[in-house]
């Protein structure tokens, strides 16, 4: 007997339900959004604008606007150096477990792939985040797989505290939560939380997350608005792009952030850009239609959407990528990076989610700005 899936728009009941009216926003937004009738017309309108309308920002984001990339990257450049100036924030990340519940078809950590499973202990974690401190990195990002029986919040919490003693901001990749637990996370330390929706496309989504916690698309929606109402100083916001329609998905993500910030005006707000990659067991796991040259086309739109929004690159990009995006759209980059459990200072006790392109080091990415005329910053913002 085959059993019947559940559900995906109905809470489970520890998920807590806030009053927000973003979701249907948005989805209603991405539901008349037709990106192949944007006309040449439409996308030199939305460049002569100072600032883009939610119809602007779409016109930017369709196949239209192809021709147009040269003339978008000028915009960019003005506007990120006009909020960001030519700094270059660096930061790694710090996986402490990769112990998974939700069955994810596009992900390493997915409970159902064979891999090494593995946690670190408080004293595993502080060895770790000491050698990475030692690269001068001021800025750490704690990441977990989805697993509240094997990454507990008090586990995390305890992982935050440590962290804080090293860092000047503590950021947090981990599965949503409820408000008080991220009041509680704030508590300990964390100062940003990212949560990537994946795909805006509920019948994909749907589609794509078999079972566990995450098939839930309400509650992961609404997680970084429970993380503002939790008293955290700012939240990332990215769709995994090649997983759905790419164009839809970043029409989506724009404007779930936007939204946010009309919301909560106080809110630090920055974009993620991941595109699917390969991992263990699953080694034909690409965005087949998402090329370098439409994830700088998303890359742009969020610049010229939200101007004074972060944008990071992460090691899934290639080096040449990277360094082409920086300072003209990125404002910040990953360095030093292992993906696996632990694996800065000591073997890595569990497997990675998935393949990087690229393993260079803080000194050798710190270079790489400085010869790019832009100024590495390690530390934005001093916790008071």
């Amino acid at each position: 007997m085959i059993k019947k899936r559940t559900d995906p728009m109905v809470y489970q009941p520890e998920m807590e339900k806030i009053d927000s009216d973003i979701r249907d926003k948005v989805l209603k937004n991405v539901d008349k959004y037709d990106d192949q009738k944007i006309t040449d017309s439409d996308v030199e309108e939305a460049l002569k604008k100072e600032r883009l309308s939610i119809s602007d920002y779409g016109a930017l984001l369709s196949p239209a606007a192809t021709p147009y990339l040269e003339e978008m990257a000028k915009k960019a450049i003005i506007e990120t150096n006009k909020h960001f100036g030519n700094s270059i924030g660096l930061f790694t990340p710090l996986y402490i477990a990769n112990y998974c519940e939700n069955n994810c078809v596009y992900c390493g950590f997915n409970c159902k792939n064979k891999i090494r499973r593995g946690k670190l202990s408080l004293a595993e974690m502080e060895t770790e985040l000491k050698a990475i401190a030692k690269t001068g990195l001021k800025e750490i990002l704690i990441l977990t797989g989805e697993s509240r029986h094997h990454s507990g919040v008090e586990y995390i919490g305890e992982g935050v505290k440590l962290a804080a003693e090293y860092f000047a901001t503590v950021g947090i990749e981990i599965y949503p939560l409820n408000t008080n637990e991220y009041a509680y996370l704030h508590n300990c330390g964390a100062d940003f939380v990212s949560v990537y929706q994946e795909t805006y496309d509920l019948s994909r989504y749907e589609q794509v997350h078999l079972s566990g916690p995450k098939r839930v698309f309400p509650y992961r929606f609404e997680a970084q608005e429970r993380a503002l109402l939790g008293g955290m100083r700012g939240v990332s916001f990215g769709a995994l792009l090649g997983l759905g329609n790419f164009r839809k998905d970043a029409f989506a993500t724009g404007l779930h952030a936007y939204f946010i910030l009309q919301k909560y005006p106080h809110a630090e707000i920055s974009f993620s850009t991941p595109r699917l990659r390969p991992f263990i067991n699953k080694a034909d796991n690409n965005p087949n239609d998402v090329h370098e040259k439409q994830l700088l086309q998303v890359m742009l739109a969020y610049r010229l959407l939200m101007p004074f929004a972060g944008i990071t690159i992460s090691t899934r990009e290639r080096p040449g990528f990277r360094d082409h995006v920086i300072g003209m759209v990125a404002t910040k980059i990953s360095a030093g990076v292992s993906v696996g459990v632990g694996g800065h200072e000591q073997e890595e006790k569990g497997d990675e989610q998935f393949e990087i392109s690229d393993p260079r080091s803080v000194p050798e990415v710190h270079q790489m700005i400085l010869n790019r005329g832009l100024q590495p910053v390690y530390c934005d913002y001093i916790r008071v």
